[in-house]
């Protein structure tokens, strides 16, 4: 094991990959609206380098800040002179990112033969991930086909899995994961997703049964670049990989890009920011390459954006106060399906429009389907409710996409029960 650790760490530095040496994770849980109001200046305060990992939601409402070594005393210091009360949610975020990526080179044991022998409990490489889909496709050539819909920034391949059982322009149902590269639960997870489409779409009688009517396309990993990123150099990269003029910061926020209330409050136009808007709406090829699909589909009738973490199961709106048309019908379906997640491992969900249940938030992916016409449109926060954050274990893939899936079986069934 020593051995081990000594290896990942001898690789990150070999490659010049970022560390987090002495980062921690605090949790602050404002109580009163003065220390609402100073925690959300903390999120000007640039010098400090400070990575919301949860932003400011309200009273009650758990802030998780990764704080690096040189800001935790600074930073400590004006919590407590202000009154604002802390607890460490990670004590060494460096001895996580060591953990997993001693767990990945543990596991790498060159290319499975086979979708049946793919380790669907460890994290896995863009290549392998590609890989896996390759031979899902080679497998399974009746049922499900590779399509590239686009190119991103640095010019990787942009594939989704289509699952079908013939015939033209089908009602369909989309799932991306991955669009913040940092995810790794839900590029996981959707791999996973992948395979039990295949494995139960005969023996499943609810799944063959959408299947008979409907196609299904899945985007396991839709920020590439920043995915690939998150290896090699930066685990904590969350936004794409352009370059943006006039700043020496790279990326924009993919969940903040899309044409929907554009440019407003809950994006920033700073192009530091971690919630940077890009410079016009469908800026990053990304977006704009699913905008382009589901326009030029017309047909599709479900949306699922799959992200990670805080355990809740969202829909439109993120941008407006207004509530959606079909917002009723929107939060029966998020019960039902939140109910079906929970009664496997227990796993406690909050459901309910993003606007509402989190944070307005402007640009987003749900608001810009849901306003082209697509009814059912939601997004997962998969787990955890902060212990690990965006490092979640890898023994939590599995059971997190098992519950996941229940849900997304649930949103499915409606769709297939209530055409429209």
């Amino acid at each position: 094991m020593r051995a081990l650790v000594l290896l990942a760490a001898l690789v990150a530095v070999a490659a010049g990959t970022e560390t987090f040496i002495g980062h921690q994770v605090l949790r602050i849980v404002p109580t009163n609206d003065e220390e609402l109001q100073k925690v959300r200046e903390l999120q000007d305060l640039e010098e400090l380098q400070l990575d919301f990992w949860l932003s400011p939601r309200g009273l009650g409402h758990p802030v998780d800040v990764r704080v690096p070594f040189p800001s935790l005393q600074a930073l400590k210091a004006h919590l407590e002179s202000n009154g604002i009360s802390y607890s460490i949610m990670i004590e060494d975020v460096q001895a996580l990112v060591d953990h997993e990526r001693t767990e990945m080179l543990r596991a790498r044991r060159g290319l499975p033969l086979s979708t049946n022998t793919f380790d669907y409990a460890t994290y896995h490489s863009l290549d392998e991930i590609y890989a896996f889909m390759d031979l899902l496709v080679a497998e399974n050539p009746n049922l499900v086909s590779k399509l590239e819909i686009g190119r991103s920034t640095e010019n990787r391949p942009l594939y989704v899995l289509k699952f079908s059982k013939g015939g033209t322009n089908r009602p369909a149902i989309w799932i991306d994961t991955g669009i913040h590269s940092r995810e790794w639960v839900t590029q996981a997870s959707g791999v996973w997703f992948a395979k039990k489409i295949v494995q139960d779409h005969e023996s499943d009688e609810g799944l063959a049964s959408i299947l008979d009517k409907m196609d299904i396309f899945l985007e396991i990993v839709t920020n590439p670049d920043g995915f690939a990123f998150t290896q090699t150099q930066n685990r904590m990269w969350r936004k794409t990989r352009s370059k943006n003029s006039g700043s020496i910061c790279i990326g924009v926020d993919p969940n903040r890009n899309w044409d929907a209330g554009f440019g407003g409050s809950g994006a920033s136009a700073n192009p530091c920011s971690e919630t940077y808007h890009g410079p016009y709406a469908n800026s990053e090829p990304e977006v704009k390459s699913i905008v382009d699909f589901v326009k030029s589909h017309g047909n599709i009738k479900a949306f699922i954006s799959i992200h990670s973490y805080s355990q809740l199961l969202l829909y439109p709106y993120g941008y407006t106060t207004t509530p959606a048309a079909d917002d009723k019908e929107l939060h029966e379906i998020s019960e039902k399906a939140v109910a079906a997640l929970s009664s496997l491992y227990g796993t406690s969900y909050e459901y309910g429009s993003i606007i509402t249940t989190i944070y307005k938030a402007s640009g987003g992916t749900i608001d810009w389907t849901y306003n082209q016409g697509i009814k059912y449109s939601f997004t997962f926060e998969l787990r955890d409710t902060g212990r690990y954050g965006f490092l979640l274990p890898a023994k939590q893939i599995i059971p997190t996409a098992q519950e996941t899936w229940l849900a997304l079986k649930v949103i499915m069934q409606h769709t297939l029960d209530h055409p429209y």
